[in-house]
């Protein structure tokens, strides 16, 4: 049965709104699949505005390699802004998908990638819109199953009563599996409705349904045992891992946007998961091990991409992409064959001792020269040792003092504030090695217009690293420690004046905190913020920390703990965590004692290129590190149409 588009109603509605053009589709490489040929549904949410959604790859990959499959739909959906919620509201129109504009409460199942925690209420918004129930026990064969994943499902039991699955890991060949198993239950006939088709996902043992486990609580708050409920359900569920990168170049068709978006460009990922070891950071544990794109794969990809877009600028991502082995290899080749084009190469953010003026000049052949950017991440060695981030103050100064001689001019350092052990000191000294970045700067370029912008996150201990066990600092600390610094740096006002600083006060990252290492619980607190008007937590003007205070000022006492519970305690050895019985691959035993070793201030080094150092997940996924170089050079252009970015050089004008 045909499901009719809702944009006859939200049509009249967008002249009263603002953006208006993120609600229309019709984007460059957006499909629009009939309804009645297919048999599995998908939309795919990314929770918050437009211009972060489009360009968010996880959700770009899923949505081509679905609507690859001749039997399957995928439509994409984003929050909606307060304005257009109202409007909605009071002239009924459900949340809706900017392809085919149809109702999300239709489809069959509906993915939604949490990159951050601070979503959680839009995932809330976008249900009560689409007139989805809340609570997953709640629902009927009539709604949608609702799929978390993205870095933020490896703790899902913050939002467990909203989620009726969330699958860990990567998610190319997870979709297609999860559809499979939904095409043969409706051939069946819907056995067993909503609970077989949960139960069928369960028993995979790769996706966890939330309401299949029973949390038992101890007496002084902390969890006792998360038990699997029925014969078909395991005690832990597994990651997913996504081995040949080659074998998966997507997306092919990458979408560009109508409206403004936070990115601007064409972007292709270089490889996939990192062994650097830093021990705050999720998403280098969580995503290994290393896997690399071959050079003709990316080459290829690059070719492919902006012939399909436009665009003229191409991204190479990874969590480290001057980690790639044939990085100078696939640099060169790219700016050799775009060379003359108006075609630009950026890397994200460059670890000081993978970044070379060869690279950077190969990135910038086209003229443009943007600033660069580089994260120690701690402001003194002896943090940077707790953190395991190992760069000398000698190394940022040897690569700024290099990259200013050889015509940059700024340079942007990203610190974090609030790490585990920090003192005042260290964060004074990210003023004092700022002052130094701009005298450096100032000897090796022969010029005093020159910049360093300091921006500054505040930590928040995440799931599957050495820092879950950690204490979060209060807001008021963080806050007084940032003030301290604005001083430091504005004390000499001949250097003071070159150095721009950037920071966000320490409540926003507190509830983040609340949120990444919460259990069930704290799922009553998500809901009454979002009653109480808790929308885009991400966004400064809508956050409010109040409401957050307020809510578990509400609920929490009622089942004996509060927000420091949560935040600024810290765990001990053998604490059951709300997460353990999520796998993702690594050893608690080897997170413990790494970090014991950051309490220690002791280093370790990266394993791709040293011996192993245990951490399980090579053993445990059935997987292994997949490096370089591979001694094969990008292929030379083919010939191509008209839409290319380059000319093959074999054409003359006359052929």
């Amino acid at each position: 049965m045909s499901v009719e588009s809702v944009f006859p109603r939200l049509e009249p509605l967008l002249p009263r709104v603002s953006k208006p053009v993120q609600y229309v589709g019709g984007e460059l490489n957006a499909t629009v699949k009939d309804w009645d040929t297919t048999t599995v549904r998908w939309a795919l949410m990314y929770p918050d505005a437009y211009e972060v959604g489009l360009p968010n790859q996880g959700v770009m990959i899923l949505y081509e390699i679905l609507n690859e499959q001749p039997d399957v739909l995928a439509e994409r959906t984003y929050a909606v802004w307060p304005d257009l919620e109202a409007l909605m509201r009071e002239h009924d129109v459900p949340q809706f998908t900017v392809d085919g504009h149809r109702p999300v409460g239709a489809f069959d199942v509906l993915g939604v990638s949490f990159a951050t925690e601070l979503g959680y209420t839009n995932l809330l918004t976008a249900l009560d819109l689409a007139g989805v129930p809340l609570h997953a026990v709640d629902r009927t064969e009539d709604h949608p199953i609702v799929v978390g994943g993205g870095h933020a499902a490896f703790n899902p039991e913050p939002i467990a009563d909203f989620l009726d699955a969330a699958i860990l890991g990567d998610g190319e060949e997870a979709v297609l599996e999860v559809t499979d198993l939904i095409r043969r239950w409706k051939a069946d006939g819907r056995p067993g409705g909503r609970p077989e088709l949960l139960t069928r996902l369960a028993e995979t043992g790769q996706v966890y349904v939330p309401q299949f486990y029973e949390v038992d609580y101890l007496a002084d708050g902390a969890i006792d045992e998360v038990r699997p409920v029925g014969d078909r359900v395991p005690a832990r569920i597994a990651k997913r891992t996504t081995m040949d990168l080659d074998a998966w170049p997507y997306p092919k068709q990458p979408l560009v946007p109508l409206a403004e978006s936070v990115h601007e460009r064409m972007s292709v990922e270089i490889f996939r998961g990192c062994t650097r070891g830093c021990r705050f950071c999720q998403a280098g544990m969580i995503t290994r091990p290393v896997r690399e794109r071959s050079a003709e794969g990316i080459g290829a990809m690059v070719q492919r991409g902006l012939e399909a877009t436009g665009f003229e600028e191409v991204g190479l991502l990874s969590l480290s992409s001057a980690d790639h082995s044939e990085i100078a290899e696939v640099t060169k080749g790219l700016a050799d064959r775009y060379e003359g084009t108006n075609t630009g190469l950026s890397l994200p953010s460059t670890r000081v001792d993978a970044f070379n003026v060869d690279l950077a000049n190969e990135l910038a052949r086209n003229g443009r020269r943007s600033g660069l950017t580089f994260a120690p991440e701690g402001g003194s060695e002896r943090i940077r040792r707790v953190i395991n981030k190992m760069v000398s103050e000698e190394d940022l100064i040897r690569t700024v003092t290099t990259a200013y001689a050889n015509g940059w001019r700024q340079v942007k350092l990203y610190f974090m504030c609030g790490l585990p052990t920090e003192t005042d000191e260290d964060v004074l000294q990210i003023a004092r090695m700022a002052k130094e970045v701009i005298r450096a700067g100032r000897a090796a370029s022969g010029n005093k217009d020159i910049r360093c912008t300091v921006s500054i996150g505040g930590f928040v201990p995440k799931p599957h690293t050495p820092f879950q066990w950690a204490a979060q600092f209060d807001p008021d600390t963080i806050d007084a420690r940032l003030r301290r610094l604005r001083a430091a740096v504005n004390e000499d006002r001949s250097l003071g004046r070159s150095i721009g600083m950037r920071y966000h006060d320490g409540k926003p990252s507190l509830i983040e905190g609340l949120l990444s290492r919460g259990d069930r619980r704290i799922g009553r607190v998500i809901e009454r913020v979002w009653r109480q008007g808790g929308r885009f937590d991400g966004w400064t003007e809508h956050f409010s920390y109040q409401r957050w205070l307020d809510a578990c000022a509400a609920e929490l006492p009622l089942l004996g703990v509060d927000i420091d519970w949560f935040t600024t305690r810290e765990r001990t050895e053998h604490e059951t965590l709300p997460w353990d019985h999520l796998d993702s691959g690594l050893e608690k035993e080897w997170l413990w004692a790494d970090w014991r070793d950051a309490l220690d201030e002791q280093e370790q080094e990266d394993c791709r290129w040293t011996p192993c150092f245990d951490c399980g997940v090579c053993p445990a996924m059935g997987t292994d590190i997949e490096i370089g170089p591979t001694g094969r050079t990008m292929l030379p252009i083919s010939p191509v149409g008209q839409g290319s970015p380059v000319r093959n050089p074999s054409l003359s004008a006359g052929g």
